[in-house]
């Protein structure tokens, strides 16, 4: 797939998305918005939680074992 480097960029982007969304949806500014934007920020955050569960399986999971 896209390897752990791919992985931890991912993680980072959904969190900040899911940081953006929850700053929407707790906007006043649109309140027609922020059922949607609430949506929003629970996906990234899942996301963001599924990349970072990924990159620390990916980190222990060695391709190679290396103890005999």
């Amino acid at each position: 797939m896209w390897g752990f480097a791919g992985v931890t960029r991912d993680h980072d982007y959904f969190r900040r998305r899911a940081a953006e969304a929850r700053a929407a949806a707790s906007s006043k500014d649109r309140p027609e918005q922020a059922e949607v934007a609430g949506e929003l920020a629970l996906a990234y955050a899942a996301l963001a939680r599924r990349r970072a569960a990924a990159a620390v399986a990916a980190e222990e999971t060695p391709a190679i074992p290396l103890e005999a």
